[in-house]
C-alpha cells in the first residue's frame, strides 16, 4: 500500500450531497421571503462551510437576521441530511478494500459536527474509524486543525497519509497539514478548476482511486 492512512473530505468526495444541501438552503430562503438557488449556484458555494455557503446564497442579509437565518439552515439541513444524500459509486466497495488492507480511513469536513456524525454512523461506521466535523475549538479547512485531529486519533504519521479531497479547499488544507492530496473530479468541482487550484493527483472514478492507493 501507498498509505498507511487515507483522509476523506465528506461532501463532494464520499457522499453525494448536493440536492439535500440545496433543499435545505432553499427552504431557508423561501421562509424568509428571499430568492431561491439552483443546484449550480449551490454547487459554487460549497466547501468552505454553512457560513460561507449563506453568505453566498443570500447576499445582502446581515446582521442578527443573517444569524438567525444561519441557525434555521443548520437546523433544517440537519434535521433532513439524509433524504437523497448517497455515496458516490464505488465508495463502498473503497473503503472496504481499504479497511481489508489494514489502511485506517477517517472524515474531514467543514459541514459542522452535529450533520457529519449522523452521516458516518449511517453510511461509514462499519468501514470507516474516525469522523471530524467543524466545531468549536477546531478551526475549519483550510486551516489544518481537523485533518491533525484524525490524524492524531488514528496515530498517523504525515508522511504515510493522504488526503482526498473534491475541492481548491482540499488541496490546500493538505499543504497546510503537511500531507499529500488527491483530488477527485466527480464532486463539486471541474477537473480544470482542480488543476488551477494546484491538484498534482486526478482520480475520475473510485475504482482508480483504489487502484492506486493498493497498487
Amino acid at each position: 500500500m501507498r498509505y498507511t492512512t487515507v483522509l476523506f473530505d465528506l461532501d463532494g468526495t464520499l457522499l453525494d450531497t448536493l440536492d439535500d444541501l440545496t433543499d435545505a438552503v432553499n427552504r431557508t430562503l423561501s421562509r424568509c421571503g428571499l430568492p431561491q438557488r439552483d443546484r449550480r449556484e449551490v454547487r459554487s458555494f460549497l466547501g468552505n462551510g454553512a457560513r460561507y455557503l449563506m453568505e453566498h446564497a443570500a447576499p445582502g442579509v446581515a446582521g442578527e437576521r443573517f444569524e438567525q437565518l444561519l441557525r434555521d439552515y443548520k437546523a433544517d439541513y440537519d434535521a433532513n441530511c439524509r433524504v437523497k444524500t448517497a455515496p458516490y459509486p464505488g465508495i463502498d466497495a473503497l473503503l472496504r478494500a481499504l479497511r481489508a488492507a489494514g489502511c485506517r480511513t477517517g472524515i474531514i469536513s467543514n459541514k459542522p459536527d452535529s450533520a457529519v456524525q449522523p452521516l458516518y454512523e449511517a453510511f461509514f461506521a462499519d468501514t470507516m474509524d474516525t469522523a471530524v466535523g467543524e466545531r468549536e475549538g477546531i478551526r475549519r479547512k483550510p486551516a489544518p486543525d481537523t485533518v491533525l485531529a484524525a490524524m492524531e486519533r488514528l496515530g498517523a504519521a504525515a508522511e504515510q497519509t493522504l488526503y482526498v479531497g473534491d475541492s481548491e479547499v482540499d488541496i490546500r488544507t493538505a499543504q497546510n497539514a503537511g500531507v499529500d492530496c488527491a483530488s477527485v473530479t466527480w464532486g463539486f468541482r471541474d477537473p480544470e478548476e482542480l488543476k488551477r487550484s494546484g491538484a498534482q493527483m486526478l482520480f475520475d472514478t473510485a475504482e482508480a482511486l483504489q487502484a492506486y492507493l493498493l497498487s
